[in-house]
Formats: structure tokens, sequence, C-alpha cells
């Protein structure tokens, strides 16, 4: 994501703000906001939210929206033309998505992966841009994009992965990149995956949490700055969901509890200090939350009261 944020009110009410360089924050227009302004339409209760250079949205309803950049077709409308305000891409049974700044992965109910954007991030086999959605074979689960790799856990409970690799991040030992999904390891008990520039973060069914990719600023949640490009367990074994950006990794636990890690140089842990942490560390007083976005300076989540 970038430094655009969009959000959901319980009315169906939908809310964005921050950056506009793309049109991003659907508002027919490329102004900045610094406080909420709400998006036209009704929207309901969003299954999934993307923001970022370009925003994509899952309504309840199983339509995904798109709009913001499209250079490399991200939008899905058979075309490379920007949008300030929403548009449709074409089903109305899709269930979940994964974006980055040029490429959008989204699962239909019936657990087919389609792709479109940029072809190096596809998995495809290519580097041809498709600005219309091409299916991934197989039948998936979770997915999750970062700036050039892609991670996905399919229905048998396998993690998969693909695209460029920056730092060891694709979770293979190494840092090749490849154009089509290669399976990590031999495990089949992976059930949520998160990816960014910087790391891989995924959670098995036993509440297991292991994470790989750049260590600096002690993502990797090991208590030092070691890089790793084979995935290692973060303490604990009752993880429930994980996302994380290029500096930070925000995860929850069954019980409800939120837990942060990584770089805080601009307060976002909501600690009252700019420390760096390299080991998880518990937010107080949230008991029940959900994580709703992280972009690359800050993170947001939602707590239930």
């Amino acid at each position: 994501a970038g430094e655009t944020l969009i959000a959901t009110k319980a009315d169906g009410t939908l809310w964005s703000w921050g950056s506009n360089t793309y049109g991003a924050l659907g508002q027919n227009n490329r102004t900045q906001y610094s406080s909420p302004v709400q998006i036209p339409g009704s929207w309901g209760a969003p299954k999934f939210m993307h923001s970022g250079n370009h925003s994509v949205v899952i309504k309840s309803d199983g339509t995904l929206w798109a709009w913001g950049s499209n250079n490399t077709g991200q939008l899905g409308q058979n075309d490379t033309t920007q949008r300030s305000s929403p548009v449709q891409v074409p089903g109305t049974s899709w269930s979940k998505l994964g974006a980055s700044m040029t490429s959008t992965f989204a699962i239909k109910t019936d657990n087919t992966l389609w792709a479109w954007g940029n072809g190096g991030q596809l998995g495809t086999n290519s580097n041809t841009n498709y600005s219309s959605p091409v299916q991934i074979d197989g039948t998936w689960l979770d997915i999750g994009s970062g700036y050039g790799g892609v991670a996905g856990v399919k229905t048998n409970g396998t993690l998969w992965t693909w695209g460029t690799d920056y730092q060891g991040l694709l979770a293979h030992n190494n840092r090749t990149s490849y154009s089509s999904p290669k399976q990590v390891g031999s495990d089949n008990n992976w059930k949520q995956v998160s990816i960014s520039e910087t790391a891989l973060s995924a959670v098995k069914t036993n509440g297991e949490l292991w994470a790989c990719g750049l260590g600096l600023m002690g993502l990797l949640g090991q208590n030092d700055n070691t890089n790793r490009s084979s995935p290692i367990q973060i303490p604990g074994t009752t993880w429930e969901s994980v996302a994380n950006n290029s500096h930070q990794q925000i995860a929850t636990k069954t019980n409800g509890t939120l837990w942060v890690w990584g770089s805080n140089s601009y307060g976002q842990f909501g600690k009252n200090n700019r420390t760096e942490y390299s080991s998880p560390i518990q937010i107080p007083g949230v008991t029940s939350s959900s994580i709703i976005d992280t972009g690359q300076y800050w993170t947001s989540w939602l707590v239930e009261e």
C-alpha cells in the first residue's frame, strides 16, 4: 500500500484520505485530503480493501471495484486509462484480494485465482501485462502481493510464492525470481499469508507464525536484524492473522490481542515512543481486533469494544 487509506463505517459508507496523486481516493480528482472524505456509492460491509497507488474493494455483494493508477492495467478494465472514481471489474463472485503498486490478485468464491496488471508478477510464466483478469492454475484459499513478490495458500494448505525476490522473501533459500508459482517446502497446514517488499509472513492452522526476508529493523521477530531466505518461526503458537509492510509487522492472536514489531520511527505502534522492536510487543488494552491495512509508514487496525 501507499500513503492512501480507505475505511468503511458501520453504516456502509466508504471513506478515504491521504495522498491522491493517481486518483486513488475515489473523489474524481487528484486533491490530497488530510481528513476522511466519503467515496460516493453504497458499499455495504466490504469483504476486502486495498489502498495504494490504486484502490480495490470487494463489496459484500461480491462485486469488485477499482480506481487510481492503471499504468499496467491493474484496474482490470482492458485498458491502461487512469480512473479517479470507482469502476467495476467484471464478475460478481469475488471473495478475497491482494494487490501491489502495479498488480491486482483476487480469489473467487469457487477458489479460482485471477490476476491482472504487471506481467512480471502475475505468475503466468511470462512478462506480458494483462489489463483484464487471467486465471492462475489451482484452487486457492488466500493471496498476498508485495512490491514484486506474491504469496498464496492453496485449498490443500500448501504455500506458494512467485515474482521478484529482493530479500529472500520468496522463502526458497535463495534470491531467485520465479515467473510461475513455486511451492515453499512440503507442509500442508498453512492458512494465511502476507508479503511486502521486504518480508513474507504466514500463519499455520496450528497457530504457528513463520517469516523470512529482510531482518533489518527486527522485521522477522527474532530479536536480531539477520536476513533469512527460508522461513523461521516467530515465538508463540496462538497466532491468528498477520499483515506486513516494508517496515513493520502486525499480527493478532486467537485471544484477540494485537502485536507489532519492526520500525517505529514515526510512532506508528501507538506506544508513545519511536523505539524499534525486533520481537513482538503487545498493544495494551486491545482484546478484540482486526487488521485493516498496512502502509509503508503506518499501520491501522479496528478495535471491537
